[in-house]
């Protein structure tokens, strides 16, 4: 990842000054979508890019050793060998971003990709996932735990009651204590925005959080009936780079939950380029927070090597 953001002193006039522009946002997001994407081997070489840039993830009920097992393996050699030779792409070193997985199956994930010989990063979601309503004692102590057992990032989720009402100190003071906890491990922050009301408290959310040392900002949980929107990346992008430019330091973007097409992942990827520029299109200042997008990129791929589309049972599953 990128240098880490130490954070500032909370400045509340900053934030009470915040105003968002919803028209302006609504028409920024739509030219977005209306951007060209890439074709044939350009959009091959961007669809790897995005590959490197996932979090694959696993966050379900019925998580298991193998099912971590299995999404390790999966995360480091997310494109099968043959059509990445095709592509004169074998030996570059394509991996996923990292791997997502709740804490108790940090320390499976750790062991399978040790037995692989992979220095992925390995990322876990805390502090109460998804809602963040459990005692900040415990959420502390679980953010602890997942470090102790091998994770290198941490997505903790902020408490949505502190933002929606306007509690930005208490706010700022429970994310520096999770930073704390967090040691050298880079701290990812989820808003769920969809629980958030309003772009202008999406945007002070993202501030706060930035301001209280996360090196990341991400969307959602992809629990809550709304995730990632471009019109809510826009606001959080715009937040990101009046951050870098008021500090000097940068902070990543991670947009998760319904991203599931080759195509979106083209279209975040333009945005980040067209908002932040190309320092942003990396793994350490961008990631995709999916499950199910990898299976249908492989295909787009394949379809680029082949000239016909594979059938989802015959790319191996993650």
């Amino acid at each position: 990842m990128s240098a880490r953001n130490p954070g500032m002193n909370l400045d509340l006039e900053w934030v009470s000054k915040v105003r968002v522009n919803t028209q302006a946002v609504l028409k920024r997001a739509q030219q977005i979508q209306a951007c060209k994407l890439p074709k044939k081997q350009w959009q091959a070489a961007w669809l790897l890019k995005a590959v490197t840039c996932i979090d694959l993830t696993t966050l379900a009920g019925d998580d298991t050793p193998s099912n971590v097992h299995r999404l390790c393996l999966k995360a480091t050699q997310p494109v099968q060998y043959d059509l990445l030779k095709s592509m004169d792409m074998h030996n570059k070193g394509v991996t996923t971003g990292a791997v997502c997985v709740y804490p108790s199956r940090v320390a499976d994930a750790a062991k399978s990709l040790k037995a692989a010989n992979s220095c992925l990063p390995i990322a876990s979601v805390a502090t109460g996932f998804p809602a963040g309503q459990t005692p900040l004692k415990t959420r502390l102590e679980e953010v602890r735990m997942a470090v102790e057992d091998g994770a290198t990032e941490i997505d903790i989720v902020i408490n949505r009651k502190l933002a929606l009402t306007g509690q930005w100190q208490a706010m700022y003071d429970e994310i520096r204590q999770f930073r704390e906890a967090c040691g050298d491990a880079h701290m990812k922050t989820i808003l769920a925005i969809g629980e958030l009301g309003t772009f202008t408290n999406v945007y002070k959310a993202s501030l706060v959080s930035m301001m209280a040392g996360s090196d990341f900002i991400k969307t959602s949980t992809g629990k809550e009936s709304v995730n990632a929107t471009y019109p809510v990346a826009i606001v959080m992008v715009r937040a990101i780079r009046d951050y870098f430019l008021r500090t000097g330091h940068k902070v990543g973007f991670k947009p998760a939950g319904g991203i599931r097409t080759a195509k979106e992942s083209l279209v975040w990827l333009t945005l980040m380029k067209e908002e932040l520029g190309d320092e942003w299109l990396s793994p350490h200042l961008f990631r995709l927070g999916a499950s199910s997008l990898l299976a249908d990129i492989e295909r787009q791929i394949f379809y680029y090597v082949t000239g016909q589309y594979a059938a989802y049972h015959d790319l191996p599953m993650a």
